[in-house]
């Protein structure tokens, strides 16, 4: 199930709420990602508020939106780079992303396995991708007041076999959102010092989302034999003479 665009805008531009979340998730992604200058950055279901960052000093930045969620124009001042796409039909060349963001994608997918195929397609050599998905042990995939209490939570470890599965490595994960999902203004004001608490004792307080960075796994090519002739094999035994054995000269 997948939430409609003007919702998704609405949560994080008109509420106190989805504005903090915001702040938080972006600081987070920009500790593992803090400098992207010459690189494609693209973003697929709702990251728009994790691309605004990258604007600047991105080489591109492209905003991919599923046709089941819609897509808006943004950002609103200067050109428009979001579009409207299939959920695993993208239109970016295979190879040619550098950094690839999924926020309210995954858990909302019809078809997980064939959008991290997509994921998977899009990025070249040495490309990483950040994952942003409901933490299930935390209080923000049991509330319907987020956006994130819609689709299938994770785990860590759940989300991690999946990846594992379709190829990825996991290398670095992050947790954020560790205040509770709530409008009211007390929590909107100890929102900071939950999160730095939140940090410091992760295993007594699940943060609201997991943030999972990975890479592709490049399969070895399988091939019978080698891929060319030895010229000049080392000799094993070099230095005991053998019958047939050709003299090897040594460095004086």
């Amino acid at each position: 199930m997948h939430l409609d665009v003007v919702d998704l805008r609405n949560f994080y531009c008109r509420t106190g709420l989805g504005r903090a979340a915001q702040k938080v998730i972006c600081e987070r992604v920009r500790e593992l990602w803090p400098d992207t200058r010459g690189q494609t950055v693209v973003g697929f279901g709702f990251a728009v508020p994790l691309l605004r960052s990258y604007l600047e000093e991105s080489r591109r930045v492209i905003a991919l939106m599923p046709g089941q969620q819609g897509v808006m124009r943004w950002p609103a001042s200067g050109p428009n780079i979001s579009v409207l796409c299939e959920e695993t039909r993208w239109p970016v060349e295979t190879g040619h992303v550098d950094r690839l963001i999924l926020m309210h994608a995954l858990e909302t997918s019809e078809n997980p396995a064939g959008l991290l195929d997509e994921c998977r397609r899009v990025l070249g050599p040495g490309g990483k991708a950040l994952l942003v998905v409901p933490n299930r042990a935390g209080l923000w995939s049991r509330s319907d007041a987020t956006p994130f209490g819609v689709g299938r939570p994770y785990s860590l470890s759940q989300l991690e076999a999946l990846l594992r599965r379709q190829s990825f490595i996991p290398e670095r994960h992050r947790s954020a959102l560790y205040q509770p999902p709530s409008q009211k203004r007390f929590w909107l004001r100890t929102g900071q010092f939950l999160e730095r608490t939140g940090r410091r004792i992760p295993r007594l307080y699940a943060g609201g989302v997991l943030i999972v960075e990975v890479s592709r796994r490049v399969h070895a090519p399988r091939r019978p034999g080698l891929t060319e002739a030895v010229r000049r094999p080392l000799e094993v035994l070099d230095g005991i003479a053998r019958p047939g054995a050709r003299p090897v000269s040594r460095i004086p």
